[in-house]
């Protein structure tokens, strides 16, 4: 699969709506229907309201994988962003609806790569991605540390599934874990 900017990828060989379904076939982690609240003067949803989605995606990519509120409290573990990139592929509208998809890249022993995927339902259209380099922290020390082993265990699950993906995921090129 390619990157194209009428439908976010290009499979070659079966176009935009084989693309489209190899992006909905990963793991959900949002959906929402677009507010009015959430526009802006162009009549367009206004930037930080993408990252409000994709945050909303991360917290469901992270509890799936046993990192949630109970986990940051009695743990005292969690995470903090380290990098991000997004592109903005297409406009997004009041009254559309989104979902966010999501893509193991890589980690490393305190390291998380992944990539999330913003997709317009309503137009049938990859609006935006996302892609994120995030840190494992021991919150007392507020610092990095490393996943523990259950923790490691699912994360390592779910990217040896996305490792099998027969497309590569348009990285940026610049965030590694």
């Amino acid at each position: 699969m390619n990157f194209d900017s009428e439908c976010g990828f290009r499979d070659t060989m079966n176009g935009c709506k084989a693309a489209m379904a190899e992006l909905e076939s990963l793991p959900l982690f949002h959906r929402q229907t677009i507010p009015d609240t959430y526009l802006d003067a162009m009549g367009h949803v206004n930037v930080r309201w993408y990252m409000v989605l994709f945050d909303e995606a991360s917290w469901g990519f992270f509890a799936a994988h046993g990192i949630n509120e109970s986990y940051i409290r009695e743990r005292h573990l969690g995470g903090f962003a380290l990098k991000h990139h997004i592109q903005y592929l297409a406009e997004l509208h009041a009254g559309e609806t989104v979902a966010v998809h999501t893509r193991l890249l890589g980690r490393s022993a305190k390291r998380i790569h992944f990539m999330h995927f913003l997709i317009n339902e309503t137009a049938g259209k990859l609006a935006a991605t996302f892609e994120n380099l995030g840190t494992h922290a021991d919150m007392q020390l507020r610092r990095s540390a490393e996943v523990p082993p259950d923790i490691a265990a699912k994360m390592d699950a779910t990217l040896e599934q996305h490792l099998q993906l027969t497309w590569e995921a348009p990285v940026c090129g610049v965030i590694h874990v």
